[in-house]
């Protein structure tokens, strides 16, 4: 186990009916006037916008609206933002949504707090420690975006040039995440599947380390995983399954504030290569990593063999061959592919109607590798981009 820091500043408030207390919460963390940003239909034809907007009223808080967020969130609606939480004199910014809307709106306060063009930041040209007051309603499980440090934001500012870059700080933590199960039960089937791998994918993607002697972290890792695994086709057969709901609502947070990554050495280069594929193809998140996983997987294997032959025994029963960890690890990723088939996930490109040039295929390789800022991405094996590039013909 290796040195870490461990500091989630979140306060959660998990539970039914929680989202009715917005306004005191957003009042105890300073907000004097708020700008409650989300996107689609749900928010205000079930009744929520004017649940929230009630709760800050009674708190003497004031607000603005800015809708129109959309999955893979784009710099140029966070801009639009800005300028209007400028105008009104915003000081908070309540996200009501999942990873996009929170994205989007730690971006905005990003804004709010400092003096710099917002691609800048993505871009790794200017850095900050500084960021507007921030609370986030949870109505999709999946990114963990309410208790994380990362921004993820797709800069489509750059004429034809698109790009899908992250800014991670302990500052972009929320000052609260309400979380309440009821709020995910119309999530569409298949946003709850992708989602709840994108789940697993956090953990998975720290669970992938050379680091050694990390068993007490890898207990808390793989027992997640088997419960969102069981989960998620529990949310499927019954959208308004409280249980299943609430699992994958507080694991979708433990799985990205840090948790399952403490002592280890995260690899993510999985997450690199497919926000190339995102900002592409705009496709959603966690099928895109559902699409290239494996093909990673089985290229880096050998790095480790026996943590992937662990992975398949304890998450999906893969009878383990104590001579042969190798095999049993091919094994486990067969039997994640079986897993993802099963709740409606590609495990190729072409399922999604995705079938790259091999000019793409060497261009997101090469983004993959300069969006990590050096000369390859990944740590559980460092790729090169014909290391990239090998795995994406694997998962055309």
């Amino acid at each position: 186990m290796i040195n870490f820091d461990y500091c989630v500043p979140t306060k959660v408030v998990f539970g039914h009916g929680v989202e009715s207390n917005v306004g005191k919460y957003v009042k105890e963390f300073g907000g004097t006037k708020a700008m409650i940003h989300w996107g689609g239909d749900y928010v205000r034809d079930t009744g929520l916008l004017d649940r929230v907007e009630k709760s800050l009223s009674a708190e003497g808080i004031g607000y603005v609206e800015f809708e129109g967020v959309v999955p893979n969130p784009r710099l140029s609606t966070a801009k639009e933002g800005l300028a209007l939480a400028k105008r009104e004199g915003v000081d908070f910014l309540l996200a009501i949504g999942g990873g996009s809307a929170i994205d989007s709106s730690k971006t905005i306060a990003y804004g709010l707090a400092n003096d710099f063009e917002l691609e800048d930041l993505f871009l790794g040209k200017v850095s900050t420690d500084r960021i507007a007051g921030l609370g986030a309603i949870s109505t999709l499980a999946g990114t963990g975006s309410e208790t994380s440090n990362s921004t993820v934001i797709n800069i489509d500012t750059m004429g034809d040039v698109e790009l899908k870059r992250s800014y991670n700080h302990e500052c972009a933590r929320p000052k609260f995440a309400i979380m309440d199960p009821e709020l995910t039960y119309t999530v569409p089937a298949w946003q709850t599947a992708a989602a709840g791998c994108d789940i697993m994918m956090h953990t998975m993607e720290r669970f992938f380390t050379t680091v050694s002697h990390t068993e007490l972290i890898d207990q808390m890792s793989l027992g997640l995983l088997r419960a969102v695994k069981t989960a998620i086709p529990l949310a499927l057969a019954e959208p308004d399954d409280y249980d299943a709901r609430a699992t994958l609502l507080w694991a979708g947070s433990l799985s990205h504030n840090g948790l399952t990554g403490t002592g280890q050495q995260g690899d993510f280069a999985s997450h690199a290569i497919e926000h190339e594929m995102g900002a592409l193809y705009n496709c959603t998140h966690g099928a895109g990593l559902c699409a290239m996983w494996s093909s990673w997987a089985r290229y880096v294997i050998d790095v480790r063999p026996e943590r992937f032959a662990q992975f398949g025994v304890e998450v999906f029963g893969v009878v383990n061959d104590y001579s042969d960890p190798k095999g049993t690890g091919l094994r486990g990723i067969e039997a994640w592919e079986k897993f993802c088939k099963s709740v409606g996930m590609p495990v190729r490109m072409s399922e999604l109607a995705i079938n790259p040039t091999d000019e793409e295929i060497r261009h997101m390789a090469q983004g993959a590798i300069d969006a990590r800022g050096g000369d390859h991405c990944g740590s559980f094996m460092e790729l090169r981009v014909d290391d990239v590039v090998k795995i994406l013909e694997m998962a055309r």
